[in-house]
């Protein structure tokens, strides 16, 4: 295999679109260092492991050689990227951008090299701009060609207002990529329209026009809706090492190769030794625990990552998994959902309904780390990391 073959399997792993696959191979051919451009919202990240999906990818870029721009639209975000809502987005202050910046800064260089990683803010070029400037900008693209973006067909086919500024948005986004002379641009699948809007403005003004890699997004750990804090499927990049341990070893079975496609930095070889390491007999909770590990490292460093699934009994709360955790097969079977009261009473970690009543009145169960209440509802077909009280606690498998 290639360099560059080699190259491109990294950077296709886990992508949702390359416009254009040929470009990009013909940019690797080069053998010149890509720059590669991905844009965040200025507001102040609470990142989830769904948010890290882009920042794994630029940070395979990174490994391959090839420079990344850490893009803060302080500028966009003043206009807003359109999303249907009625309540335009609330503008932030110079102060306010650079308090989020430092935020982004703290997170995200838990994944990228910060040696390796130019930050910028697109108010550098957008601030120094005329109104001519701006109306030529605006005279690269068309109302029929804006309306073909999802949202925005949607809202004019229901007689929904859509405000001038916005159609602005997807062109300044594109002009971004003009001014830092972008090779390759990141981004959502919701973002393929923007970003398309960019290699159409690079060739207004004279430059070969970038290619666009979209990137899906990450199921959360039911494996069926993206992951979510609302939807409570989620694993947070701040979250204790033993909470993510508990977490990440928990998930379907099914959902760890998708996780380890998207957040890992293994290469290819890796993750197929692993593949045939389960198809041979190994036991997937095994090579669950492998991804856990790494991500852990990445977050919390090295030492966390070894002791993340050590604790005593009443520390699981604590976000530590004990060593001694006993799995319990519980019998729900013809049901999508099992009431968490039901469980604590079928597996033993309560002496009866009332006691598993109480126990969940007063705060005192917790579900892979996080307490819940009474209604509180659990999906068959997965486990879960469970502990009543101080004392009682296992690996619920239910079924």
């Amino acid at each position: 295999m290639t360099d560059i073959a080699s190259a491109l399997g990294i950077l296709q792993r886990g992508t949702h679109e390359i416009l254009v696959a040929s470009e990009l191979r013909k940019k690797l051919e080069s053998g010149r260092k890509l720059r590669i451009k991905a844009g965040f919202d200025p507001t102040a990240p609470d990142l989830h492991l769904g948010h890290s999906v882009l920042l794994t990818k630029m940070r395979q870029f990174q490994d391959l050689g090839h420079e990344v721009i850490f893009l803060i639209g302080d500028f966009t975000g003043r206009i807003g990227d359109p999303t249907g809502k009625n309540v335009t987005r609330k503008p932030l202050t110079e102060e306010e951008v650079k308090i989020n910046a430092q935020t982004y800064r703290e997170q995200v260089f838990k994944i990228l090299d910060p040696d390796k990683t130019e930050v910028r803010f697109n108010a550098e070029w957008f601030s120094s701009m005329s109104a001519a400037d701006m109306i030529e900008l605006a005279g690269q693209s068309t109302v029929a060609r804006m309306l073909e973006r999802d949202d925005f067909d949607k809202r004019y086919s229901a007689g929904q207002p859509i405000s001038i500024h916005e159609f602005l948005y997807p062109l300044v986004q594109g002009y971004d990529s003009v001014a830092l002379e972008t090779d390759v641009e990141l981004g959502g699948t919701d973002q393929k329209f923007n970003l398309l809007m960019g290699r159409e403005v690079q060739k207004h003004f004279g430059q070969t026009p970038q290619v666009v890699i979209t990137m899906p997004l990450l199921e959360g750990l039911d494996g069926v809706q993206k992951m979510s804090k609302s939807l409570g499927n989620y694993v947070g990049v701040d979250e204790a090492p033993g909470a993510m341990f508990n977490k990440l070893v928990s998930m379907p079975d099914s959902l760890m190769w998708r996780y380890f496609e998207l957040l890992s930095l293994k290469s290819n070889e890796e993750i197929a030794a692993l593949r045939r390491d389960v198809d041979a007999g190994a036991n997937p909770r095994d090579i669950k625990m492998v991804l856990a590990r790494e991500l852990i490292g990445r977050y919390h460093g090295e030492e966390a990552a070894t002791n993340a699934h050590r604790s005593a009994g009443n520390q699981l709360a604590e976000g530590e998994l004990p060593e001694d955790l006993p799995e319990i097969d519980v019998d729900f079977e013809g049901s999508a959902q099992a009431p968490i009261a039901a469980v604590l009473n079928r597996s033993g970690l309560a002496n009866n309904s009332a006691q598993a009543k109480d126990m969940l009145g007063n705060g005192r169960v917790r579900v892979d780390g996080e307490v819940v209440a009474r209604d509180h509802m659990l999906e068959t077909g997965r486990s879960y990391v469970i502990q009543a009280g101080k004392k009682r606690y296992g690996r619920i498998i239910l079924s």
